[in-house]
């Protein structure tokens, strides 16, 4: 996908991209090779892969989740900043935390936002078993989110307690997510939340499968969750 194929998908979802915003993803793609070369970021460097599989895919969760309103999303392992910077940058109102367990990867995610000129963006190194008890962070964000980072059993006691009450869970899935989807429905009604919508659709060019599924916080999730860190990834709820 070329810059110009990628402004013009997005235009077909409603997504109109400024000078300003194309520079910006520009950058993104500049900065991520580079920093690619000293630390393990991404096994996808090209920049047409990096359009398609990174930023279009990433904005993805916009044509089915409304982000008009500086919502606070919290993306949980984002890595290289998927999918959370690219959304920031098509919505420039949104509140943004990004919590990773690597500290290398918040330093390059800092240095980004610096140099896309983003605001309202926070970084926290941790891990996100303990992020999720702290009472800083805990049930306070309107989206909650993650892209990769685990099946969903593991993924939902992550992601679950970090959103408010009334507020969505937003789960990007590629193969087997229904299969994913049923192992996770107890540890789900455990955390306090359940499934309203659910999304597949393909990448444009390669036609790759993507699921999305979104789950609203219904009630309060439990305080024993999330447990100790690497004890929802050996033995998922």
């Amino acid at each position: 996908m070329n810059q110009d194929q990628f402004i013009e998908a997005l235009k077909e979802k409603g997504i109109l991209l400024t000078l300003d915003q194309l520079q910006q993803f520009n950058k993104y793609f500049e900065l991520l090779v580079e920093w690619n070369e000293k630390m393990n970021l991404t096994a996808i460097t090209d920049q047409p892969s990096v359009y398609l599989k990174h930023f279009y895919d990433s904005i993805s969760m916009a044509f089915y989740v409304n982000f008009s309103k500086g919502q606070s999303i919290c993306d949980v392992g984002a890595g290289a900043g998927f999918p959370s910077i690219p959304l920031k940058i098509c919505f420039p109102q949104l509140q943004v935390t990004i919590v990773d367990s690597l500290n290398k990867r918040i330093q390059f995610l800092t240095h980004l936002s610096e140099q896309l000129g983003l605001s309202n963006v926070q970084f926290v190194h941790a891990r996100a078993e303990e992020f999720g008890q702290s009472a800083k962070y805990r049930e306070q964000y309107d989206i909650v989110t993650a892209r990769a980072v685990a099946r969903l059993s593991v993924l939902s006691e992550l992601c679950v307690p970090l959103v408010k009450k009334g507020g969505q869970f937003v789960a990007m899935k590629a193969a087997a997510a229904q299969d994913e989807l049923s192992d996770a429905k107890r540890a789900l009604t455990t955390l306090g939340a359940e499934k309203t919508k659910e999304f597949t659709f393909t990448l444009p060019i390669e036609n790759s499968e993507r699921s999305l599924f979104v789950f609203n916080k219904v009630k309060t999730t439990p305080k024993k969750y999330p447990r100790k860190p690497g004890v929802p990834n050996k033995t998922p709820l």
